[in-house]
């Protein structure tokens, strides 16, 4: 017997699309789809939880649909297919997302709200959508068990969760890592790799970059013919310098010492650089001119080339602390060798700072450079000089006898409280808004350190630098490479 199917003589695929919900609807096709299967070898699908804090958007409609397609064709090839529904109730979007209605930051969790109400806020404002990611999910026809989801926030899946990292502890793949990582200010967490490579998080920035001198303490005799001897080192973060301790250059890189004038000053310096960069720094019309007859303020400045050498024949040599508000233990402000030093951009000098960079950190541990310029806080702990909130310390914060016996009291509380970048200063977000523009347009502090550094001789070039810099994908602001305590799991084990 042929069996007819309806025909339709004009195509409405909206009146269709409800026909078959409520045809499924009535027959209960969908548990029935998995009570037939009963005994047959398992499918298992979780879904992979949406937050329900935010609306659903089409890319969740394309997404549920391809679900969808797998989990109906396992049911076709006599699998049971229990497919159960979850919410992702992820503490940090849903933090963010109350501390702006709330208009706190997290600071005022204790003080402003109690708690256990800020906690009450997170469970009702996490849960916001839910009929609308029901409806959604029953208007396309995605066959997922809404009765029985699983919940993050359910203390089932958390002592789950708790049970799952006590199976690697015991099987010794769980460390605890001291690491320079991503670190985002404005969100108050750490970053991964994946999310810094989410499509937008990199972008174009213009910052305010210096070429700093760094005085030489034991100089050759071909560097103290003329003026003041110096390496020359190019940073886009001028705030990382007060935390310097070592440059760093390519074994077999060429490298020159050059006769010139500080173009700020005036000073007669003789500067160490990579040979391949002289021309990005110097105009060669001044390879022609006298030295003596330079006049400050004269457009060309002349200069000589006086001694060639390679990387390997500078390690070693020592130079002085260029900003000496804290003070570093022994052994540090020396030349160290490093693979990733190029000649592509700055001076082929890369000016080390452990505390904020991954790179540096680890040259510096294999040249036995000693231990970060670190400070103690006023609980005892080792901490970068500058906060989690991207702000150097206050003083008061810090431990009074560490500030007495290690810190320049002088030169460190002109920028105490200081924030390394204007996107992490409170006073830019206007109701709840990041104002980039405002930011960008004021003074940061990279420009009052390298007005500094000028005045006192310290800069060899200032300029504005565009770059492509990671930005935290919540909040739209800069990361800070930042160390951190983490814990890992030993994965390639």
């Amino acid at each position: 017997m042929t069996k007819k199917f309806s025909e339709y003589k004009q195509l409405d695929l909206f009146e269709i699309n409800n026909e078959m919900k409520d045809l499924w609807a009535k027959e209960d096709t969908f548990h029935k789809s998995i009570e037939t299967r009963e005994g047959c070898k398992p499918f298992i699908f979780f879904e992979g939880p949406p937050s329900a804090n935010g609306m659903p958007g089409i890319h969740h409609v394309m997404a549920r649909t391809i679900k969808d397609v797998v989990c109906r064709y396992k049911t076709l090839t006599g699998h049971k297919v229990d497919r159960k529904a979850g919410w992702d109730t992820h503490g940090l979007p849903v933090e963010l997302g109350v501390e702006k209605t709330l208009g706190i930051t997290k600071e005022d969790i204790g003080k402003k709200i109690s708690v256990k109400d800020y906690n009450d806020t997170c469970r009702r404002e996490v849960m916001k959508y839910t009929s609308h990611w029901t409806d959604l999910t029953e208007r396309v026809g995605y066959w997922v068990d809404l009765e029985n989801p699983y919940i993050t926030y359910d203390n089932r899946y958390i002592e789950t969760l708790w049970w799952l990292l006590k199976q690697l502890y015991n099987k010794n793949l769980l460390y605890k890592g001291y690491t320079i990582q991503p670190y985002s200010p404005a969100a108050g967490t750490g970053l991964s790799t994946h999310e810094l490579n989410q499509p937008g998080c990199y972008r174009d920035v213009k910052d305010t970059t210096v070429t700093a001198q760094f005085a030489i303490v034991d100089p050759k005799s071909e560097m103290t013919g003329w003026g003041k001897p110096y390496f020359i080192a190019w940073t886009t973060t001028p705030w990382t310098l007060p935390s310097n301790t070592a440059l760093c250059v390519g074994r077999k890189i060429a490298y020159v010492a050059v006769c010139t004038y500080n173009m700020y000053t005036g000073e007669p310096v003789t500067v160490v650089m990579a040979k391949e960069r002289v021309n990005a720094y110097l105009n060669p019309q001044g390879a022609e001119l006298p030295l003596e007859e330079y006049k400050h303020g004269d457009k060309v400045i002349p200069y000589r080339i006086v001694a060639e050498y390679t990387g390997e024949d500078l390690l070693d040599m020592r130079y002085e602390q260029i900003f000496p508000w804290v003070k570093p233990a022994d052994g540090a402000f020396r030349v160290i060798p490093g693979d990733y030093v190029t000649t592509e951009d700055g001076t082929g000098i890369v000016h080390i700072a452990p505390t904020f960079g991954a790179d540096d950190n680890k040259v510096a541990k294999a040249a036995g450079i000693p231990p970060l310029v670190m400070i103690i806080n006023s609980k005892g702990d080792f901490r970068p000089m500058v906060d989690r909130t991207g702000k150097f310390f206050l003083m008061s914060d810090l431990d009074p006898e560490f500030v007495k016996n290690n810190i320049n009291v002088d030169l460190y509380s002109k920028y105490e409280g200081c924030f390394v970048k204007n996107a992490y200063d409170p006073k830019y977000n206007v109701d709840g808004r990041y104002d980039a523009e405002a930011a960008a347009k004021d003074e940061d502090l990279n420009i009052r350190l390298c007005i500094e550094m000028k005045q006192d001789g310290k800069a060899f070039k200032i300029e504005k630098h565009l770059h492509n810099y990671p930005h935290c994908w919540r909040t739209d602001k800069p990361v800070l490479y930042y160390p951190l305590d983490s814990w890992f799991i030993k994965s390639t084990a």
